[in-house]
């Protein structure tokens, strides 16, 4: 599923290629799901271009089997089921991963489950548990608490014995927040997120913020943040640029930082699915965290799915049905 030229969900349209084969530490995956990701939407629109060597079809993460492996590859990864993050090709009948980057699906798991977590878990868990620092008992302020990143982050959170805020813009996703697990759901179209925060933590502020509005945003989350807090920016939906009160800054020494995914080199992702799998890979696998999900759709119908998360109207992650299940 492609494009000739960015635009509207209507440009996506089917296409044929060949199947890729798989080179040194690559497998070949069978696809039988795709998560629809916000980065998905942005590259339609022309404004988030794979980069270099990355596959030009749509989708980050996926679920399948797989079906060829490169050299290099442990034989025994043939035919396992996994989920993978990838730089790009998710929406396609088979997709190029690096081993490295595939986690095996717990036998409990639906194959649409497993494509819902490997982009928002990697997301989540660098930038909260190792750019932010995130540790028991301290408290973590995430927006956007129902989409794919913000019901992920929620519920790592709680796993790891933190409180969580996060807001939310209808009394709908607020419950939704809360029945994950958060402890204050704010609902930022009809309430001040920044008063309601300072409040719930009797004016310390939060310790760590998981920010993808960045814009006007900024400062106000700074606002209530506390002192030696941890701001981390990972998408700008409000704004490429924020303007801020650096002597605030200086004098509670908080730490602006961001990241993004998708550019960062295979060694560094291999190392981060490595730690991801030994600290929370067990948590899916025990079912202590499932993925929130919203909607399926068939892979023919991904022009319906941006749509959907366009219109912000879901709940957790959209996902592609690439193959029906045997």
């Amino acid at each position: 599923m492609g494009f000739d030229q960015p635009g509207g969900p209507d440009v996506l349209r089917p296409e044929e290629l060949p199947v890729p084969q798989p080179g040194e530490g690559q497998v070949l995956i069978e696809v039988s799901h795709a998560g629809v990701n916000r980065p998905d939407v942005i590259q339609r629109q022309g404004f988030y271009p794979p980069p270099p060597g990355a596959s030009p079809i749509p989708g980050l993460e996926v679920s399948g089997k797989v079906v060829a492996v490169g050299e290099g590859v442990a034989p025994e990864m043939l035919n396992r089921k996994v989920c993978a993050l990838v730089s790009g090709g998710g929406y396609a009948e088979y997709c190029l991963a690096h081993s490295a980057h595939c986690l095996t699906v717990p036998r409990h798991m639906d194959m649409a489950s497993a494509a819902a977590i490997p982009e928002t878990l990697f997301t989540v868990w660098h930038n909260v548990f190792e750019r932010g620092f995130a540790a028991d008992g301290e408290t973590l302020l995430v927006h956007g608490g129902t989409s794919g990143i913000g019901t992920m982050a929620i519920q790592l959170a709680k796993a790891f014995e933190m409180k969580v805020v996060t807001t939310a813009g209808s009394e709908e996703k607020c419950n939704a927040a809360r029945e994950l697990g958060a402890d204050l759901a704010i609902n930022y179209k009809t309430e001040d997120f920044v008063e309601k925060t300072n409040e719930f933590t009797g004016g310390k502020g939060v310790d760590v913020i998981l920010d993808m509005v960045s814009g006007d945003y900024v400062q106000r989350n700074l606002d209530c943040l506390a002192e030696d807090g941890r701001h981390v920016t990972i998408a700008v939906l409000g704004g490429l640029k924020a303007e801020i009160n650096m002597a605030k800054l200086m004098s509670k020494r908080q730490v602006l930082t961001g990241s993004t995914l998708r550019p960062r080199s295979d060694g560094f992702k291999a190392l981060l699915a490595d730690e991801i799998y030994n600290h929370a890979w067990p948590l899916f696998e025990d079912r202590t965290i499932a993925p929130v999900m919203d909607k399926t759709f068939p892979l023919a119908e991904a022009g319906a799915a941006h749509a959907r998360m366009e219109g912000g109207d879901h709940i957790g992650k959209i996902v592609l049905e690439v193959r029906a299940a045997d």
